[in-house]
């Protein structure tokens, strides 16, 4: 249930791996696509994989679920405007599938969810379907992929999986070890729940404090990549890189749901992401000052390169992207002025009007690297230029 970033391409390996699958997607071009072997989304060396699939009908896609032994929700969870967690896709996933569920099948939530949804779900079917408790094995098991590398990284990462009970967690173990090679760790599915909001909360926090170093090394005149490389020559200092902000539907997302629930209790997670919000902010106050120096001195308005609109490099993933966010604030703040918008990884876009990185570098003034992408690595630095690389492509 879900043909996004996730359930697409685990819907393409377990068949790789002969899983006889149904993929589902509301959206009919989605469906459409799918069942013409064509990806909606980047990632390397998956294409090819789904055509595979799909023509050796191993793989089919629909608007509608089918009666099966095994339910995956993979679904979006993003969050309500005040930051609380919103599960109603995993709800209305459910649901979706609750009149064709029967004795012995497998329900399984992918979807990173607030602790205690799989609880709910349950709850949710055996009050719908009160002749199925006791009959069916449900469980949580959250992925754990890096966009870009996801072929590999389904197949051979550890995966967590903890079911409402005994039986779910073996049964659900069954079905994973058909693709994958990594460890399959044994829980309940509370904790399996919160061990995918404690990784990315993790990940949250050791970004956070590279984004503070950078705001502190800006003012103290610090370049702060040559620091974070001599300090992390420390046998026990790891110290990640700094960038504009933190996006994607996991890392700027997850901390939330910790918060959420647990708020006296979550201080360093709730600053962490405090500090990676603030520092798009910080970046698109950088560039309307820039651009105000330069009109000042040159009596005219520059002409800015916003480069790189995806929230991690060499993807065309949007989703919570600071990038985007800089690029919108610093479009609205200055009317008239002459931007020019990069995002190499995605063809069109509904908002912005996207110009070719090389065109970008070569008219602007003002060059904002936002988003290390591989091809932005091939431009010379241009010291006749403003630049202002918030994501190390000019690290020295």
């Amino acid at each position: 249930m879900g043909l996004g970033y996730i359930g697409l391409p685990t819907a393409i390996i377990a068949a790789k791996h002969g899983v006889q699958v149904t993929g589902v997607d509301i959206n009919p071009k989605v469906v459409e696509m799918t069942n013409r072997g064509k990806l909606h989304i980047i990632e390397p060396g998956m294409e090819e994989m789904l055509q595979e699939v799909v023509n050796s009908g191993a793989l089919k896609a629909s608007t509608t679920p089918e009666v099966s032994d095994a339910y995956f929700m993979v679904v979006p969870t993003p969050f309500k405007g005040n930051h609380e967690p919103d599960i109603s896709y995993v709800a209305a996933a459910t649901r979706a599938v609750l009149p064709l569920l029967k004795e012995g099948d497998l329900y399984v939530i992918e979807s990173t969810s607030p602790v205690g949804t799989t609880d709910k779900m349950a709850d949710l079917i055996f009050g719908e379907r009160p002749e199925l408790k006791g009959k069916i094995y449900i469980a949580y098991c959250p992925e754990r992929v890096l966009p870009g590398n996801v072929i590999f990284e389904l197949v051979n990462n550890d995966r967590v999986i903890g079911g409402m009970n005994e039986e779910s967690t073996t049964k659900a173990i069954e079905f994973y070890s058909q693709f994958v090679t990594g460890t399959l760790h044994r829980t309940n599915c509370k904790t399996a729940e919160m061990c995918k909001l404690t990784e990315n909360s993790s990940r949250d926090v050791q970004i956070a404090f590279a984004n503070e170093l950078s705001l502190i090394c800006d003012k103290a005149g610090i370049n702060v990549w040559e620091l974070i490389n001599l300090a992390n020559k420390h046998p026990r200092v790891n110290i990640l890189q700094p960038g504009c902000g933190v996006g994607g539907h996991c890392i700027a997302v997850d901390p939330y749901f910790i918060t959420a629930d647990f708020p006296m209790e979550s201080k360093i997670i709730a600053s962490a992401r405090e500090i990676n919000n603030y520092k798009s902010f910080w970046c698109a106050e950088k560039v309307q000052n820039e651009m105000l120096k330069f009109e000042l001195k040159n009596g005219r308005k520059p002409c800015v390169a916003m480069m790189g609109l995806a929230f991690k490099p060499n993807i065309d993933d949007l989703r919570e992207s600071p990038s985007k966010q800089i690029v919108m604030k610093v479009m609205q703040s200055c009317n008239n002025a002459n931007i020019l918008v990069v995002e190499p990884n995605v063809e069109t876009h509904n908002v912005f009007k996207l110009t070719d990185y090389k065109e970008a570098y070569a008219k602007a003034d003002i060059v904002v690297m936002l988003t290390a992408h591989e091809p932005f690595k091939t431009l010379p630095y241009d010291d006749s230029k403003v630049i202002l690389d918030f994501c190390g492509i000019y690290k020295k």
